[in-house]
C-alpha cells in the first residue's frame, strides 16, 4: 500500500488557502453586519429628527388661497390668508416684479386679506408667518396668477351707478366676449326694485343680455343690479371678473307720445298731460319708426352727417351734413334721434313730415334760448325717458335698435330669458 506523506510545502499551501477561504468569509460577513448597522442607524436618527421636530412644531396651520400654482386666479376676492390654532404674525404679499400689495388683518388675527383689486396676467407671491398659544412660529408660501384678459370677459351696463333714470329705462349688458354658457352668467346676475316688480332678462344674442320688469319701472322706485360674476365660466376657459352692486334711482313716469299723423307730441307726467308740442317727423320717402323707444343719450348739440347712415349724395357725400344740432336725444343705434331744428321753416311743425327719420321740434341755432319747444323738452327730459311714434308708415323698430325691449310681448320677452 502506497503511503502518502504531505510535505512541509504543500502544508503550507492548504493552510493558506484555507485562511484565504476563511478570511473570504469573515470578510463578507464583516462587511453584512456594517451595513445593516449603518441602516439602523439612519432609520434612529431621521425617528429622532422627527421626534423631535414634532415634540417643536406650532400648532398654528394656515391656509393660502388660491392654491399654490393656480393659474386663472380671480382678482377679486380669491385671495385671502387664514390661521387656525394660532394667530397670523405677519403676510406680505409681493408681484413677481416686487410691488408690494397693501393688506389688512383682521382683528382676531385670523385672516388678511389685500385691500386692493388685483391686476390681471399678474404673478402674485405670499410669504406668511404665524404663533400658535406657546409662541412657536409656523410658515407657508404660495405663488399663483391671475386671469389673463384672454381668458376674462366683462360687462359693459347701463345705466350708471347713482343715476337718476325715466320709467323706461332697462339694464342693459353688453359682454366683451361671445357667452356661450348663458345660463351660467345670468345665474350670477340680478336686479331688483324696491317697488317689487318682478325683472327678467333677455338675451339679443350671445353678448347682449337686457333686463326689464312687464311693465314700465314703478315712478320713484330703486334698482338694484348685483353683478356676481368673479369666477364664472361664460365660454369654454374665459371667466367673469367683476364683483360689483349698482343701484339707480327712477324718477317720475314721463312718457311723450309722438303722432306722426296729427303732426304733434304729447307729453304726460304720471298719466296727466302737461305739454303739448307741434313736431315734424320723417317724410313720405324716409319715415320715422313706429313703436315704443327710449331716450339713450342726449346732447346739447350735436353733430349729424347722412352718410353715417346711409342716406348720400351721388357723389358719395350725406345728403345733410349740421355740425350743431341743438337738444338731440337718441331714440335709436341707427340713428332716430328726437332734436331740434332751426334750420326748416316753422310753418313746417305740426303742419309737414319732413325729416330724414327723425323728430324734429323748433329751435334756434345755438341751442341757448331755453323758451324754444325743443329746449323746453330736452330741460324736461331724462335719458330712459319713453317717446312712443305711432301713425308713421314705416314699420315698428325692431327691439334690439337701441334699448326698445318695451316693443316686444311679455311672452316673447321672457322666452328669451336663460334664467
Amino acid at each position: 500500500m502506497e503511503k502518502r506523506v504531505m510535505t512541509d510545502s504543500k502544508r503550507r499551501k492548504g493552510l493558506m488557502a484555507a485562511s484565504a477561504l476563511l478570511g473570504g468569509v469573515l470578510v463578507l460577513t464583516a462587511c453584512n453586519d456594517n451595513g445593516a448597522s449603518a441602516e439602523g442607524s439612519k432609520k434612529s436618527q431621521a425617528a429622532e429628527v422627527d421626534k423631535a421636530a414634532a415634540q417643536d412644531a406650532s400648532e398654528a396651520q394656515i391656509t393660502i388661497a388660491p392654491k399654490n400654482g393656480a393659474t386663472n386666479a380671480s382678482i377679486n376676492n380669491d385671495t385671502k390668508v387664514t390661521v387656525t390654532k394660532g394667530t397670523l404674525s405677519q403676510v406680505a404679499m409681493t408681484t413677481s416684479a416686487g410691488a408690494t400689495v397693501k393688506g389688512t388683518l383682521a382683528a382676531d388675527g385670523k385672516s388678511w386679506k389685500p385691500d386692493v383689486q388685483l391686476e390681471r396676467s399678474t404673478t402674485y407671491k405670499i410669504n406668511a408667518a404665524a404663533k400658535d398659544s406657546k409662541g412657536r412660529e409656523a410658515h407657508e408660501n404660495s405663488s399663483f396668477t391671475t386671469v389673463s384678459p384672454a381668458n376674462s370677459f366683462i360687462g359693459n351696463f347701463t345705466p350708471e351707478d347713482g343715476s337718476t333714470v325715466g320709467v323706461g329705462m332697462p339694464v342693459s349688458i353688453n359682454f366683451n366676449k361671445p357667452i356661450t354658457d348663458k345660463k351660467a352668467v345670468q345665474d350670477a346676475i340680478t336686479v331688483s326694485s324696491s317697488s317689487g316688480q318682478e325683472v327678467v332678462g333677455h338675451w339679443f344674442n350671445s353678448q347682449r343680455l337686457d333686463l326689464r320688469p312687464e311693465q314700465y319701472w314703478q315712478g320713484g322706485s330703486t334698482v338694484t343690479l348685483k353683478l356676481a360674476l368673479d369666477g364664472v365660466e361664460g365660454a369654454d376657459g374665459v371667466f367673469g371678473v367683476q364683483q360689483k352692486t349698482v343701484t339707480f334711482k327712477v324718477g317720475r313716469n314721463q312718457v311723450s307720445t309722438v303722432d306722426a299723423n296729427t303732426k304733434m307730441m304729447t307729453v304726460t307726467q304720471n298719466g296727466k298731460t302737461i305739454k303739448t308740442i307741434p313736431i315734424s317727423s320723417g317724410s313720405s320717402a324716409n319715415p320715422t319708426y313706429n313703436g315704443q323707444m327710449v331716450i339713450s343719450e342726449k346732447f346739447k348739440e350735436t353733430r349729424m352727417n347722412g352718410a353715417t347712415v346711409g342716406f348720400t349724395d351721388s357723389d358719395g357725400k350725406g345728403e345733410y351734413d349740421i355740425k350743431d344740432v341743438p337738444h338731440a336725444m337718441r331714440l335709436s343705434t341707427s340713428g332716430t334721434f328726437i332734436h331740434g331744428n332751426y334750420w326748416g321753416a316753422r310753418s313746417v311743425f305740426g303742419s309737414a313730415n319732413t325729416s330724414h327719420g327723425c323728430v324734429g321740434l323748433a329751435d334756434v341755432k345755438g341751442a341757448n334760448d331755453a323758451n324754444q319747444p325743443a329746449a323746453w323738452f330736452y330741460n324736461n327730459s331724462l335719458v330712459g325717458d319713453v317717446v312712443i311714434v305711432k301713425n308713421s308708415p314705416d314699420r315698428t323698430i325692431t327691439p334690439d335698435n337701441g334699448l326698445n325691449g318695451w316693443n316686444m310681448s311679455w311672452a316673447e320677452w321672457t322666452a328669451g330669458s336663460q334664467a
